[in-house]
């Protein structure tokens, strides 16, 4: 279940497209392999997760949701499609009645502005606070002239403009009842934050994105071919560039100490040996249960013992070797990794092991879930640690590979 949003993105899709002239709604047209009201919706859904209302031309509903259901993914429950008017701002009204009763705040998105970055998106969604009308813009860079017929009659100060884009988003009580206003007296505004505005309220603007034109004639959606051509082949190049991550197997390489002074009977290699002394640690001190443990997790890079049961896990405390291993094989299994086989060695003068091989790796074998598991077990003639008697070294060494 996804968490109910207090976003809501209205994506008008039902304009007519005359000027493109493309024999189709313009939502509807291609710009590559995908229509250009689909290009949209991958940036809405690219965005922070809201809900997604599409304004479809009547007739073109089934189209609409079709688009809506590729670009949405696992998202697709906060997605709808409501049926346009026959003004923009009819259309917009039509989505404002689907809105769900937990939304505080709405964008309204032309799904023209294809090209517009999830980042403008959300960038204007923190924006919006409990009255305020937020609008990206984009400077005006040509210069301006206001003319009489033919006649160039004086210069227009450009500092004093800027490019409207979308989306634009509001407080959603302030906004309905500014569409109640505007339908009410029969006037259309340009876009919505004109009619917020005559309504009375404030309207912000921030900057808004090149990429966020609107494309409205022939030569902008060659325009927008031309910009996901590049984006294409740019992309194509860094793939070919990257390295090429290695899929075959993967081996990883454990150790652990531990000496002896814990409580009760010794835990060794998920047996229990009555009679000997125990190894001190978090858990049972199962050296060689560890090794095996950080021997995989480091065949898998997922980091080491420590990390994943260590003392801020309390859980695992007196843990024995069937509930490290099977966590672990989980772990490996969730990252994409089956387990090829395991050996280990410890080193140390007790317990006495030959007996008892056969045995132990059954046990750590199916913690394992089968995979095959050797264990060894050598002194060091009097040397070191281990050969005085005051512990056991362990050393692991693990392979998985991609499953």
């Amino acid at each position: 279940m996804l968490p109910v949003p207090d976003t809501a993105i209205i994506v008008v899709a039902a304009g007519s497209g005359t000027r493109l002239d493309a024999g189709a709604p313009k939502a509807f047209v291609g710009i590559d392999s995908h229509s250009i009201l689909r290009h949209a919706l991958d940036g809405v859904f690219a965005a922070a997760p809201a809900q997604v209302v599409v304004v479809a031309p009547a007739g073109f509903e089934g189209d609409a949701e079709t688009e809506l259901r590729a670009a949405a993914g696992d998202r697709i429950d906060l997605g709808s499609v409501v049926t346009g008017g026959d003004t923009r701002q009819r259309s917009v009204a039509a989505g404002l009645d689907a809105l769900w009763g937990d939304i505080t705040r709405v964008l309204v998105h032309d799904a023209a502005r294809a090209l517009t970055p999830p980042e403008v998106i959300d960038a204007v969604a923190v924006a919006v606070d409990g009255e305020i009308g937020i609008l990206p813009t984009l400077p005006v860079v040509d210069t301006l002239k206001r003319v009489d017929g033919e006649a160039v009659v004086g210069p227009i100060d450009r500092s004093e403009l800027a490019a409207a884009q979308t989306p634009q988003g509001f407080p959603r009580a302030l906004l309905e009842a500014a569409y109640e206003a505007a339908l009410s007296s029969g006037v259309e505004y340009t876009d919505d934050a004109a009619l917020y505005a005559a309504a009375g309220h404030h309207v912000r603007q921030i900057p808004g994105s090149a990429r966020g034109f609107k494309i409205t004639t022939a030569a902008d959606l060659e325009r927008a071919r031309h910009l996901l051509a590049a984006v294409a082949e740019t992309a194509a190049e860094a793939h070919a560039a990257a390295p090429v991550p290695w899929s075959g197997p993967r081996v990883g390489l454990g150790t652990d100490v531990h000496g002896f002074g814990g409580d009760g009977d010794l835990w060794l290699a998920g047996l229990e040996w009555p009679g000997e002394p125990a190894l001190s640690g978090h858990s049972d001190g199962d050296a060689v249960a560890h090794a095996i443990v950080d021997a995989l997790l480091g065949a898998a890079g997922l980091g080491d013992i420590g990390e994943h049961f260590g003392t801020a896990h309390p859980e695992y405390a007196g843990a024995h070797a069937e509930v490290f291993l099977a966590r672990t094989r989980e772990l490996l299994e969730d990252a994409g990794f089956a387990i090829g086989n395991v050996s280990a060695q410890f080193q140390g003068n007790r317990p006495r092991f030959s007996a008892r091989r056969a045995e132990a790796e059954r046990v750590l074998s199916a913690a394992l879930g089968g995979a095959p598991v050797s264990i060894t077990a050598t002194t060091t003639d009097g040397l070191g640690f281990p050969g005085r008697g005051e512990g056991i070294a362990v050393t692991a060494v693990a392979m998985v590979h991609p499953r």
